[in-house]
């Protein structure tokens, strides 16, 4: 069968193995995956990398195709997402990330923002739990303005639970995980809860 010259078989290549890096390895960072991928291929052209788009597409070619078990375990994890939701209603949680898209791999945590004015708050709702929760931060950008943001991390049921605190007014930006990135979806309570009625 003749090739299609309109194809780029290079990036679809690293999109199919940036995509097997997130389903059996855990890993949920695209730009990860992409530069293992592309050292597997043998490619160093930045420019030969496909989108996150085009990653999401061939991950879900790569669920359908061996990994039967995918639809019991996304459920789970949102079911656990919803329930912390639940926890944490008074801080504003939107579910974002692989969860969300339907994306999560075999080690997928849960990622949920938090938007609130009681950052301080959220840390001694862990610490009044016995919650063991470690700090950090991550870069956020909104627009082309980078920021960092608070982080706290636990584990629950041997899933890692990571909380981005953001501030409300950060509610009506469009956050995006890198500049050039396109803005990082977020699903209220109801459309988690839709998402596990229809699953």
């Amino acid at each position: 069968m003749a090739r299609d010259p309109g194809r780029n078989y290079l990036r679809e290549r690293i999109a199919h193995l940036a995509a097997r890096l997130m389903a059996e390895d855990g890993i949920e960072d695209y730009a990860l995956a992409k530069r293992k991928a592309a050292r597997q291929a043998g490619v160093p052209d930045a420019r030969q990398l496909p989108d996150n788009d085009e990653i999401d597409s061939a991950l879900r070619l790569y669920r359908e195709l061996y990994r039967h078990e995918h639809p019991a375990q996304l459920r789970e994890l949102r079911q656990l997402a919803l329930e912390i939701m639940d926890e944490l209603a008074r801080f504003n949680p939107y579910l974002t990330g692989s969860v969300l898209s339907g994306s999560a791999g075999r080690y997928a945590g849960i990622h949920l923002q938090l938007f609130t004015d009681h950052a301080k708050g959220i840390e001694h709702y862990l610490l009044d739990r016995d919650i063991n929760f470690r700090g950090g931060e991550v870069r956020l950008y909104a627009g082309d303005m980078p920021f960092a943001a608070p982080t706290l991390s636990y584990s629950r049921n041997g899933i890692e639970i990571h909380l981005t605190v953001l501030s409300p007014r950060e509610l009506r930006s469009q956050l995006k995980a890198s500049a050039g990135g396109k803005p990082i979806g977020r699903g209220r309570r109801e459309a988690v809860a839709a998402l596990i009625a229809t699953g």
